[in-house]
């Protein structure tokens, strides 16, 4: 017989579905069915998934949903506990109209009704009816619930409601029997009302998940969800093992007394036929001003763009502009062109700082005389056909950056300006990735954390030529996984499990720069939800979005773009001058030697430590070659660095495989480097046109093996019929051909878009110009830019002193809430400071301005209320060096303040009481009475000043108790401990799992643990110069070793790194080697053998220690000859000299000679 399944929950069902579509449709299939449907609980996310993997294994798409019904009103807000909370009922779209308000119920569940779950209720069931069909739904329907509570007559009360919502033939009362005795009390009740009120039976099985041995791993899911484990007794579960994707057969044998309602499961499916439509364009109207048409006014705006633009509008200008203009024309795009440059033109008319260009987009002239993007296209040879094409189906992307400050202006200007029922956020979602899902499912299944650490370990993070590492594919690659997995049983288990579940849609997001503007409320055409911070979002994520022919725009957030701003603006309040950026010289010599030293830290795309190398090594002489660099420094590109590099140096040396290749590749000295070569390599060696060349770019691109081979006939051979001339007719050989369209393949799978590179390399120079221009101003607006990244700010503060920018304390008389310029160095902002807050600082700037500087610590709290400025944030003022410029040191002000302020409040509340102050009397003799002195104490030592600094900023600011030992890091360490922090930002130079390590600075946070097994250990962190990282010491080196963990001392651990994904890195301690006991030799200079053999019994006696580790060598100078004494005689060579013990050898006979800790 045939059958149906009406009733299922897809991966959609977040953590509660472990159905994944694309293997539940094909089963669907495989079980004989031609109809399918889909019914998430409360959302429609997976709607387009299921429906295209549908249509294309050649079954009917049923779209539906399992919504959540309140028991009265959507707003109301009580707790109602237990099952009557709310209520479930499957919905099921007929058709087109039934699906768009299958859109509206589901939205207004999350924008209207959400509480705890999306909720919605009967008037807008009733109002949104047309083209439903409802079914009763589960144990948790509200017929069934009644049923289940023994009140038949509520129930059909409830029944009788929605028949008459949904209207005859339109609503089922459903039965489903999964082995639970309560569904047999609810069928026997379904078909009792059935018969006295004529309502049709329908039957379903709730699908979780695909196959009936699935089962173990949805419980795992539940668990994941709920936070327990498979051992917990109170949990929920799914019983009996029945929720999966029965076949026709096995639903007859569980339901022989109801073969109408089998039966209706396809007259229902013969009912629902909803057609969705993609590519169908919904772009927005934009309203021009009276006497122009959207093509006139675009025009009209273009060619004025280009007087200002261009000196002389050339032919060339005139000609690619209106070529570009009908393109836009003819491809429907006029009005997505007007509205981003009015969203653009309103940021840049506001002092919004927007980006000069991003993506493809920036190869178009109508963008650049638009003023969107900044780069003008026919001089770095940009092609406007990688943007758009009339042979490209997908609607074209203009992202565009903005400040970070005051991106969310620009979305309110659109919202505001479009309605905010046509402007909405894009959802995206979190999967359960292979690391991650292997420990989740781990933890549910009350796995040792250890076993799960070592297993999530063995996954790598990348396999070249994979995108995404999966657990099959770890499993291919990995040795170590490989091998537990076939000799561990919990591992075979676990990781069965795991690639059950990996992949599943985990938890919401909000896509971070897309939105959407409708025609029409975004509604009309597809559902919202509410995202997790409050937001509307639309259901469908941003690929389906742009299917069903939405306009998505990017806003995207460059910090980089405020960092310039800020910079700007501090340079013309510093030196009077009002710097463009869009008029800056580009072939400042001054700005390439900067980069061809390396030293780009804070410039953008180039401050990673392989880039800044790559940097030396390219030493860029003009915008082309950053270009180049950006492009190339990409895995897969690198490969091409060394013979790009060596091409330039020995440009005579290039060979063509055809001269026509010269004119191509000539700019990147014979190398492919963009995607766009590719393009002009096919149009100009085979004929292809523009469109075409970017169909074949893009094959390349996603590796569609056989449109590539296709395309590879064309390219040699031509093709008449379609246009294509060919190589051969172009009078290159097919030996050639084919070798020029195999590196193609090799290439373009790596190649980068270079109007996209061409737009960051112009941000790329800008803040290079800056640096190089302006130092304290760019640094200071980029610490500014990170001050709440403590890493960034001290990574930032050392370059600035390599720089030479003396980096002042935060002061109450000069400093402000960011980082400033003063005398000629860059001071910390007050914000730097723990505990106080921008109200107080602005409060603390407000009166300096009003009243003038601060002249004494009293005088600062007469002036400030205890209210505002309490006794936590003066000690930390006074603490970070904030008060420095007020008469008396920092020990005088912390032992005086609590004093001064508790006389300064009683003063005040004196005062309020009636009574007269002394200082109102007008006598100074009684105005100095009044004065409290400050203690006569001297300052804390350098290290406790730098110790409260750092308590009270997380950074050392008036120096480093590391500072002196600088060279002897560099020298030892194989790392520092940014290396370890795991960061988004995160350096190319990170440490891997497993690496044995060197990392040297002062050992802080000890603790000691005593283990299990009643041994002791210790953990404690390394602080060096720009950070700290954790030390893990087990027992075995902690007992070598523990004389050694002293706080504060200066040491160097050996160890091997420990990693963990989206965590910051340990070190697992091997060794510890004080700064002072550096492995090193004592060398002695004797003139001779005989002069030597002298002393020699005195001399080793002399030198025997029993703490010695440094190697002793004797020098003979006439002889020429060394020799090392055995290891029965190190000494400890440091100390020797110190004491001065070998001076009767001569002070220029004894030297000690520095050696490198062993890595």
């Amino acid at each position: 017989m045939k059958f149906t399944h009406l009733h299922v929950h897809t991966q959609y069902s977040l953590l509660d579905g472990s159905a994944k579509i694309k293997e539940l449709v094909p089963r669907a299939k495989e079980l004989g069915m031609d109809a399918l449907a889909i019914t998430d609980h409360g959302a429609m996310y997976g709607v387009i998934e299921f429906y295209k993997t549908c249509k294309a294994n050649g079954i009917k798409p049923i779209i539906g949903c399992e919504v959540y019904v309140a028991p009265g009103s959507r707003f109301d807000r009580e707790v109602v506990k237990g099952e009557n909370r709310y209520y479930h009922l499957v919905l099921l779209a007929k058709n087109n109209e039934g699906y768009h308000n299958l859109c509206k119920i589901v939205t207004r569940g999350y924008t209207e009704g959400y509480y705890y779950k999306p909720r919605v209720d009967m008037e807008v069931l009733e109002k949104y009816h047309e083209g439903i069909i409802a079914l009763s739904a589960c144990l948790a329907g509200e017929v069934a619930t009644d049923l289940r509570q023994e009140q038949y007559e509520k129930a059909k009360e409830a029944a009788l409601r929605h028949l008459k919502i949904f209207g005859e033939g339109n609503y089922y009362l459903e039965m489903q029997d999964h082995g639970i005795p309560d569904q047999r009390t609810v069928n026997m009740g379904v078909m009792r009302l059935s018969k006295e009120t004529g309502i049709p039976m329908v039957v379903t099985n709730d699908s979780h998940y695909i196959n009936k041995e699935d089962w173990e791993a949805h419980d795992i899911l539940l668990c994941i969800q709920t936070g327990k484990t498979v051992n917990d007794e109170d949990r929920m579960r799914y019983e009996e093992g029945q929720f999966y994707l029965k076949s026709p057969e096995e639903m007859e044998a569980l339901f022989p007394y109801a073969k109408e309602a089998l039966e209706n499961t396809n007259k229902i499916a013969d009912m629902c036929n909803v057609e969705i439509v993609f590519g169908e364009r919904k772009l927005p109207k934009y309203d021009v001003p009276e006497g122009y048409d959207s093509f006139s006014y675009l025009t009209m705006l273009c060619e004025e763009g280009a007087k200002k633009r261009y000196p002389e509008v050339t032919d060339e200008v005139k000609n690619r502009l209106h070529y570009e203009l009908d393109m836009i024309k003819q491809m429907g795009f006029v009005d997505y062109f007007l509205i981003v440059w009015d969203f653009v033109n309103y940021a840049k008319s506001h002092d919004i700082p927007v980006g000069p260009g991003r993506g493809s987009a920036a190869g178009s002239i109508v963008s650049y005389c638009l003023y969107i993007t900044d780069i003008e296209p026919l001089r770095y040879d940009l092609l406007f056909e990688r943007f758009l094409n009339p042979e490209r189906v997908s609607m074209p992307d203009i992202d565009i950056d903005f400040c970070v400050n005051r991106r969310q202006e620009v979305i309110d200007y659109v919202v505001q300006k479009y309605g905010k029922e046509k402007v909405v956020q894009i959802v995206t979602f979190g999967t359960m990735a292979a690391k991650m899902c292997v420990r989740d499912v781990g933890r549910a299944m009350a796995l040792p954390y250890s076993l799960c650490d070592k297993v999530a370990k063995a996954i790598p993070n990348k396999v070249p030529g994979v995108k995404d590492v999966t657990l099959p594919v770890a499993l291919k690659v990995s040795p170590d996984l490989k091998e537990m997995y076939e000799n561990e049983p919990d591992v075979t288990k676990l990781l069965d499990m795991a690639m059950k579940l990996e992949g599943l849609q985990r938890h919401t997001g909000v896509h971070p720069a897309g939105v959407i503007i409708g025609q029409k409320p975004i509604e009309e055409y597809v559902p919202l939800a509410r995202s997790v911070d409050g937001g509307i979002v639309c259901q469908y994520e941003k690929d389906p979005v742009e299917e069903l022919g939405l306009l998505k725009m990017d806003f995207l957030a460059l910090r980089n773009l405020t960092v310039i701003k800020d910079a700007l603006d501090r340079i013309e309040e510093n030196h009077g001058v009002k710097l463009n950026m869009s008029e800056l010289d580009m072939s400042d010599p001054a700005v390439y030697e900067l980069l061809s030293e390396g030293k780009t830290d804070g410039v953008f795309q180039l401050e990673s430590a392989g880039m800044k190398s790559f940097m030396k090594q390219l030493k860029p002489k003009n915008l082309d070659e950053i270009i180049a660099g950006i492009s190339l420094y990409r895995p897969g590109p690198m490969d091409f660095i060394p013979k790009y590099l060596a091409n330039r140096e020995h440009p005579e040396s290039i060979v063509y495989d055809t001269p026509k290749l010269e004119k191509i590749l000539k700019s990147t000295y014979g190398c492919m480097v963009y995607q766009e070569q590719v393009m002009q390599i096919v149009m100009e060696l085979a004929g292809y046109s523009m469109g075409r060349s970017d169909l074949v770019r893009r094959a390349m691109a996603k590796k569609k093996e056989k449109v590539m081979e296709a395309e590879r006939q064309n390219f040699v051979y031509g093709n008449k019929a379609e246009g294509v001339k060919g190589c051969i007719a172009n009078g290159i050989s097919e030996e050639v051909a084919n070798k020029i369209y195999n590196e193609m393949i090799d290439f373009a799978k790596y190649a980068f878009n270079k109007s996209h590179a061409a737009a960051y390399a112009v941000v790329s120079y800008q803040t290079a110009y800056l640096k190089c221009h302006y130092p304290i101003e760019f640094m200071a607006a980029l610490m500014t830019s990170v001050r709440d990244n403590t890493s960034k700010v001290i990574h930032y503060t050392m370059n600035c002193k390599e720089l030479g920018i003396p980096m002042l304390s935060p002061d109450i008389n000069e400093g402000y809430s960011d980082f400033s310029v003063a005398d000629g160095g860059i001071r910390f902002g007050m914000s730097a400071i723990k505990g106080i807050g921008v109200n107080v600082i602005e409060r603390i700037v407000a009166e300096r301005k009003s009243g003038g500087a601060y002249t004494s610590l009293q005088n600062f709290l007469e002036r400030l209320d205890s209210g505002e400025v309490n006794k936590h944030v003066v000690e930390n003022l006074i603490k970070s060096g904030a008060m420095d410029s007020l008469p008396g040191n920092r020990h005088q002000k912390v032992i005086a303040y609590a004093n001064i302020m508790d006389a300064v409040s009683k003063d005040r509340r004196n005062n309020m009481a009636g009574q007269v102050s002394l200082f109102d009397l007008g006598d100074e003799g009684f105005a100095k009475a009044k004065q409290y002195p400050l203690p006569n104490v001297e300052e804390f030592p350098k290290e406790e000043l730098l110790t409260y600094e750092k308590e009270v900023m997380g950074i050392y600011v008036s120096g480093h108790p590391l500072e002196e030992y600088v060279a002897l890091m560099k020298k030892n360490c194989t790392c520092i401990s940014t290396d370890f922090a795991a960061e988004e930002e995160q350096e190319d130079n990170s440490v891997t799992d497993g690496e044995r390590v060197v990392i040297g600075g002062l050992l802080v946070n000890k603790i000691v643990k005593t283990t299990k097994n009643n041994t002791m250990m210790a953990i404690a962190s390394i602080e060096d110069l720009y950070g700290t990282v954790e030390i893990i010491v087990f027992p075995q080196t902690y007992e070598k070793k523990k004389h050694l963990l002293v706080e504060g001392s200066k040491v160097f651990v050996k160890g091997r790194a420990q990693t963990e994904d989206n965590k910051a890195g340990k070190v697992i301690c091997q060794d510890i080697i004080p700064f002072d006991r550096i492995p090193c030799e004592l060398w002695i200079r004797f003139a001779n053998k005989e002069a030597y053999l002298a002393v020699e019994k005195k001399l080793l006696q002399q030198v025997v220690s029993e703490d010695g580790t440094d190697t002793i060598c004797i020098y003979l100078e006439q002889e020429h000859q060394v020799k090392k004494l055995p290891r029965s005689y190190e000494t400890n060579a440091r100390r020797l000299v110190a004491e001065g013990a070998l001076e009767e050898y001569g002070k220029e006979s004894v030297a000690i000679k520095e050696k490198s800790i062993e890595k």
